[in-house]
């Protein structure tokens, strides 16, 4: 009589006992909403990530045992391992991760690699079958360039330039879509500057920007590469925009 009255109680104020799997089941898409958040407070885009990364956007499939991540140029995969004290093991080729449920965050344990990375829910998801970062791309793009900037010195003074956050841009003399580099080649090539990709037609360039509060400054990026088969390597050229958040 007791032990079925204890497991009413259980039921009614806990809604049920059987919580626990339902705690350890961490399946779905996470992205690292505090580098994001980082980021929009004004200030460099890849100190940001670096600071409370590396790791962007975590996909996890408990039932079938694998999980995924994007660093920002890789994708990775590993299996997964349930253990006793609620995580989960990612086991990688030559490492692994630890995983776990905090509440509605996601806990990517520290390792001797890596610092503890905390995840979060996307809230506006990417269309299914977008690949593999795709969700923090677009959440990154909606919160560090999201809104309008006036365009107030450079080609189309005056005007108007929108980001959006499946990577077209509006307004921007030049261009019909732009990509943040957050990480691999795209940043050794600019030796600590940020950048971005601007395209036109399909037919696109680097170039690097500084990112002040609500001021974005565009530079061209020049090559100092000597010969064409050389790793490009660019520099801050001339400013071409200025853009301010309105």
């Amino acid at each position: 009589m007791r032990q079925a009255l204890a497991l009413s109680l259980c039921a009614l104020f806990l809604g049920g006992c059987a919580s626990d799997p339902a705690d350890r089941d961490i399946s779905g898409t996470w992205i690292n909403q505090v580098a994001i958040d980082a980021a929009t407070k004004g200030g460099p885009l890849r100190e940001a990530l670096q600071g409370y990364g590396p790791t962007l956007e975590w996909d996890v499939n408990t039932k079938a045992g694998q999980a995924r991540y994007n660093n920002g140029f890789e994708n990775a995969q590993g299996q997964m391992l349930a253990e006793k004290s609620g995580s989960w093991k990612i086991d990688f080729y030559n490492s692994a991760i630890t995983l776990k449920r905090d509440g509605k965050q996601l806990l990517q344990e520290a390792n001797d690699n890596e610092p503890e990375q905390v995840f979060d829910r996307p809230k506006d998801p990417a269309p299914e079958g977008a690949p593999l970062g795709a969700n923090f791309e677009r959440a990154l793009y909606s919160a560090y360039l999201g809104g309008e900037w006036k365009i107030v010195n450079g080609p189309g003074e005056g005007g108007t330039v929108l980001f959006q956050s499946n990577g077209q841009v509006m307004g921007l003399p030049g261009a019909d879509r732009f990509a943040l580099c957050l990480a691999g080649d795209c940043a050794s090539m600019t030796d600590g500057y940020d950048n971005l990709w601007l395209q036109l037609n399909g037919q696109g360039k680097p170039w690097i920007f500084a990112r002040n509060g609500k001021q974005l400054e565009i530079f061209q990026a020049i090559n100092t590469s000597q010969e064409a088969d050389q790793f490009p390597g660019y520099i801050q050229g001339t400013r071409q925009w200025l853009l301010e958040k309105q």
